[in-house]
């Protein structure tokens, strides 16, 4: 019996130890959304995949889906903006997106628009010392692709426009007051 591999890119969100040597991680994919996936041996000084596979890591990565789940084939590390940060604030809002991902995104469900503002939001924490805006940002538009807050007039702008630059670049301190209300609603009629 043959299975189908799946090649996507990824972003590894945390791991777990499940045997002496092997490790399940979970990872937000562009095409399948959040899954667990296992690989054999990766803790081995030997292992090929165990640097690619960091927490934090932007990935390719090949999939197999078997009886048990999803079994990683190859992987490639395309960067790691957490290792790339050099400022401890960097580095928190590194960690700020991914932890969100973690808290708000279940399931085997495809969210494009979401994996790339992830990478969007990466890159401009990168680039330079950003403000509260785009954690903000980036929570109202998540929040509205998962459902939980409604696109009101003075906000569409910001979910509405495709690419996450363009909705910062919009975003202006008098907008502060009224996203604050909306993620604060979001999370109470979260179940999380």
């Amino acid at each position: 019996m043959s299975y189908k591999t799946y090649t996507t890119e990824g972003i590894v969100c945390g791991s777990s130890i499940s045997n002496t040597s092997d490790k399940s991680f979970l990872i937000f994919t562009r095409e399948a959304g959040m899954l667990f996936a296992s690989a054999r041996s990766v803790r081995e000084e030997r292992s090929k995949q165990r640097y690619a596979l960091q927490e934090f890591s932007y990935i390719r990565v090949s999939l197999v889906k078997g009886k048990s789940g999803w079994r990683i084939g190859s992987v490639e590390s395309l960067g790691n903006s957490f290792l790339s940060a050099t400022t401890r604030e960097q580095r928190a809002r590194v960690s700020y997106v991914v932890t969100q991902l973690r808290r708000y995104v279940h399931g085997e469900v495809a969210l494009p628009e979401v994996f790339d503002d992830v990478l969007c939001v990466f890159t401009q924490c990168l680039a330079f010392d950003a403000s509260l805006g785009i954690e903000r940002v980036f929570m109202l538009r998540l929040l509205s692709h998962l459902g939980y807050i409604a696109q009101k007039d003075p906000l569409r702008q910001l979910v509405e426009t495709p690419v996450f630059l363009d909705a910062l670049k919009r975003y202006t301190p008098s907008m502060e007051m009224m996203i604050d209300t909306e993620l604060r609603n979001a999370a109470e009629v979260s179940h999380l």
